[in-house]
């Protein structure tokens, strides 16, 4: 018995997955959950397994392409004891194939109206519109947000894809004949990109999933988010006596390196709980304050730039801080990372001093309400106590709010607390 595979719910904050690769092609046998298919979301990168043993007929969707969860994504051939125990008869299997399986792989349906965020659909019923809506249906996900971007009626799109398919490529030509241009929002859509000019003195690179994903977000957060910065520079030189008389035995006991930034997700962490504002997210008609503390933490992979997130993290001594966020930080450079690692951040933190960066003006990881940097470690002269002039080991603190959600003095507050948390730090501060 064939049946329909759907992109799995994984949460009500995400809706819609890239399909970065398929693990199996058309005519391979796969076991109930054997990993059938990678998805990018804007959390994660995740395998997805399957939900039955059967034999993988045709994908319909490719590589490349976006998916509201809940969308179908394959169709198989179930096993005996998987149809069996499917829970679905004969004939209602047959109707599911009827209403979801293009004409060719890779073709999405004509006569199927997109209802929600689910990717429910239902089938047109000779309304006065069924035109409109049956040119609608044979979009990709892609080709969808392009005509949103640009207000297209898709009526007038000449379809040059399989089956009648319209492609962001007939979109993008619409457009550009309609003599609206596209060049000044290249990036304006996730996933859209122009044919570059490639010459002997220019090499192209690829567009992958996770870049694409941390292009839309980025957009998302640079177009919505009304941005404001501060910065302060703190005295580090106890933190730094600190971790040189620890980091020996630290490294001895727990195999890797000590670093400064468990200290700094501690300040920060206990000092969002002070400033409930900057743990906080905006949501239009008021604004949400978060009663625990979720740090995430920007980590550079081989593919981009992934936040894992420590849950709590205001309830986690140095020690254990810095077990988590190395745990985090190999899983997330070994593409290991699971949904939850990455679920529910409410406040994120950019180590991007470990770079060599002195100042950064980071973009806000929407939702969320601020994202602070802390910046390289630098021993410099500092005038104290009148007009002595001495080396102190110092590091700027830098931090991007919303400007909705809090204000200038608010967002002061806070950085002069996690100032005060790592100055107070000396030699004979413990970890635990």
């Amino acid at each position: 018995m064939s049946t329909i595979i759907e992109l799995p719910q994984v949460g009500e904050s995400v809706t819609e997955g890239v399909i970065a690769k398929w693990l199996k092609e058309p005519g391979d046998h796969v076991d109930k959950y054997e990993p059938l298919v990678e998805v990018m979301t804007d959390k994660v990168n995740m395998e997805v397994p399957s939900p039955h043993a059967g034999t993988l007929v045709r994908t319909l969707v490719a590589e490349g392409d976006t998916v509201p969860m809940g969308g179908p994504i394959c169709e198989m051939d179930l096993d005996g004891e998987a149809a069996a125990g499917s829970g679905q008869s004969r004939q209602g299997a047959g109707e599911r194939r009827q209403a979801y399986a293009p004409p060719r792989s890779f073709e999405f349906l004509e006569g199927v109206r997109s209802v929600g965020p689910t990717g429910s659909g239902e089938a047109g019923r000779g309304r006065p519109d069924a035109a409109q809506d049956a040119a609608a249906a044979r979009l990709s996900p892609l080709a969808q947000r392009l005509v949103r971007q640009h207000d297209v009626d898709v009526a007038l799109v000449r379809a040059t894809g399989r089956g009648g398919r319209i492609t962001k490529d007939d979109v993008l030509r619409h457009v550009a004949e309609r003599g609206v241009s596209v060049a000044a929002h290249p990036q304006s859509v996730e996933g859209a990109e122009r044919t570059p000019d490639a010459g002997p003195d220019t090499t192209v690179v690829p567009l992958t999933a996770l870049r694409r994903t941390i292009a839309a977000h980025m957009e998302r957060s640079a177009r919505e988010i009304p941005a404001a910065w501060s910065m302060v520079e703190a005295d580090l030189t106890g933190l730094v006596a600190c971790r040189d008389a620890h980091r020996e035995r630290f490294e001895r006991d727990h195999g890797f390196s000590l670093t400064y930034l468990p200290f700094a997700v501690r300040a920060v962490a206990r000092s969002l709980g002070e400033n409930p504002l900057l743990n906080a997210r905006w949501d239009a008609t008021h604004v949400t304050l978060h009663h625990r503390v979720h740090v995430g933490i920007a980590v550079a992979t081989d593919g981009g730039l992934v936040v894992p997130v420590v849950h709590d993290a205001d309830e986690l001594d140095v020690t254990a801080l810095a077990v988590r966020i190395h745990e985090l930080a190999e899983a997330a450079r070994d593409g290991k990372l699971g949904l939850a690692d990455v679920r529910g951040g409410t406040f994120t933190l950019d180590n991007t001093g470990a770079l060599g960066s002195v100042v950064s003006m980071p973009l806000i990881n929407h939702p969320q309400a601020a994202i602070i940097t802390t910046e390289a470690v630098v021993s410099r002269p500092v005038v104290i106590e009148g007009d002595a002039v001495v080396a102190r080991s110092m590091m700027n603190l830098c931090l991007t709010f919303d400007h909705r959600v809090c204000d200038g003095a608010d967002a002061g507050r806070f950085l002069v607390a996690v100032r005060s948390r790592l100055e107070a730090i000396d030699e004979e501060t413990p970890l635990a």
